[in-house]
């Protein structure tokens, strides 16, 4: 080991957070895990906390990272030789990469010609997180003893039964439908608390960082409650509960250095709440371009999204045949499920006056125009923990038509229930006959220039960055170290 990581990292009067996670923007990035991390990270060092991020090193698809120290990780003879790479990444200052054989793949998840899982994901995941517990260790051992450790969903979480003596930790739980459920006989390999792992007959890794972390925090207040049902719960709601008043939740933010109609340079020209009507005409005449449709004066209803089941892009698909009668097209940027995605084709092919999509990669360029050239923004989705893409449609100017669940019911006030305040339009009920009526209701409101301009700039005006979220997770890690 070096000398640079044999010295201790806490430095300021600040706790040394050792924060891992399996995606972070634009290092790693396959959905909102990667900019949340990012996010959440970001801000927390701009506001004085010591971080140190760790990720998993998939090798070449990990992007901009320069090493700076090596040394070997103290962990069980199954996971292989395994490093810690130390070194910067783009917006971050201290990245470590846990390196073993068997990381290194073209995707984090899955096989990028199949589609399906890699089959070794628990043990690449079980053996990243024995490495997380190797860098909570003293420092004369290889580790960098943090004060404290922070896992991101289930990738991280079984960190947990590899530490002998965990500092105080704390779990983010993204989406809680992803476990890493697996058979029990991976229990035997877990030196530390392996019974916390049993769940029924199965391994359960998140299952077990829930029951031994110090604080649980969903991305949303709304997901909390949600989370404590037997509904939405995953199974989980019991032992969520359990954890009392150490179960927090705290709304995920965006990145507004990115995402920012101000300075968006993917934009025709760059606009604020002073021209918001001029710079979304321009942006909506550059993105008919993009899709080589004529204006013919349709509403534009925009869609960012994975196409996968939670995000409810087959429910909204069901509805394509309603927006004849509304005068409206669906604009679409996605990719994922290869069912999901024939499914958005054949709509396609057969009402090529309602949607137009692009699909199969993601165009982040596109994606910005969508947010700003669209007139409305659609979210579906069957849960939403927080959800990203409403607020990002929001900060550019474009009200979002989302179903009533998790973060969006924090994130977006319905326009029509509360006049004064409404930012957008939520579904009465979580199904095809609600989102018609969100839909019909908000493309109403745009034929009412001065009241969908009110809409338009409430959401605008809103504070989305990760200003106050990261405030409120630093005051998580105080209260712990109290």
């Amino acid at each position: 080991m070096t000398s640079e990581s044999q010295t201790s990292e806490s430095q300021t009067s600040e706790p040394h957070v050792l924060f891992a996670t399996a995606e972070l923007a634009p290092m790693v990035m396959v959905g909102g895990l990667a900019l949340a991390t990012s996010g959440l990270a970001k801000e927390l060092a701009d506001q004085g906390s010591n971080i140190t991020v760790v990720l998993p090193d998939y090798g070449q698809i990990v992007k901009g990272f320069e090493e700076t120290s090596s040394w070997s990780l103290n962990v069980p003879d199954w996971c292989g030789p395994t490093l810690a790479r130390r070194g910067t990444g783009p917006g971050f200052d201290d990245v470590i990469l846990i390196s073993r054989p068997g990381m290194d793949r073209p995707h984090p998840y899955v096989d990028p010609q199949s589609g399906n899982a890699w089959p070794d994901n628990t043990e690449r995941f079980f053996a990243f997180s024995a490495g997380i517990a190797a860098l909570c260790g003293p420092t004369d051992s290889g580790g960098l003893n943090p004060d404290v450790l922070h896992l991101n969903d289930w990738h991280t979480a079984a960190a947990v039964g590899f530490v002998a003596e965990p500092p105080p930790s704390v779990l983010t739980i993204h989406t809680l439908g992803y476990q890493g459920v697996t058979e029990a006989w991976w229990m035997g390999r877990v030196p530390h608390r392996s019974w916390l792992f049993s769940w029924y007959d199965v391994a359960n890794p998140l299952a077990a960082a829930i029951r031994t972390v110090d604080r649980v925090v969903a991305v949303s207040p709304n997901y909390v409650a949600e989370i404590l049902t037997p509904e939405n719960g995953m199974g989980m709601h019991e032992e969520l509960a359990a954890k009392g008043d150490a179960l927090i939740g705290i709304l995920n933010g965006i990145d507004t250095s990115i995402w920012n109609p101000g300075s968006d340079e993917n934009l025709p020209v760059s606009y604020s709440l002073k021209t918001v009507k001029k710079g979304k005409e321009q942006s909506r005449a550059a993105l008919l371009e993009r899709f080589g449709v004529e204006d013919d004066g349709a509403v534009l209803i925009g869609v960012v999204s994975r196409l996968v089941d939670q995000k409810g892009i087959d429910i909204l698909m069901d509805a394509v045949p309603y927006l004849a009668g509304m005068n409206a097209r669906i604009v679409m940027l996605g990719s994922g499920l290869q069912n999901i995605t024939d499914h958005v084709r054949h709509m396609a092919a057969n009402h090529p006056n309602q949607i137009v999509a692009e699909l199969d990669a993601f165009d982040e360029p596109l994606a910005h125009l969508i947010f700003a050239g669209s007139d409305l923004f659609a979210m579906p989705s069957r849960f939403e923990p927080c959800g990203l893409a409403q607020m990002q449609a929001m900060a550019y100017g474009t009200p979002t038509i989302a179903t009533a669940v998790g973060g969006l019911v924090d994130t977006i006030v319905d326009a029509d229930v509360d006049p004064d305040e409404g930012t957008g339009f939520l579904t009465a009920t979580n199904d095809l006959a609600g989102l018609v009526d969100a839909l019909h209701r908000a493309v109403r409101a745009f034929g009412s220039d001065r009241r969908f301009n009110a809409i338009r700039k409430r959401g605008m005006k809103r504070d989305w960055s990760w200003t106050t979220p990261a405030a409120a997770q630093r005051d998580v890690y105080r209260d712990l170290l109290d």
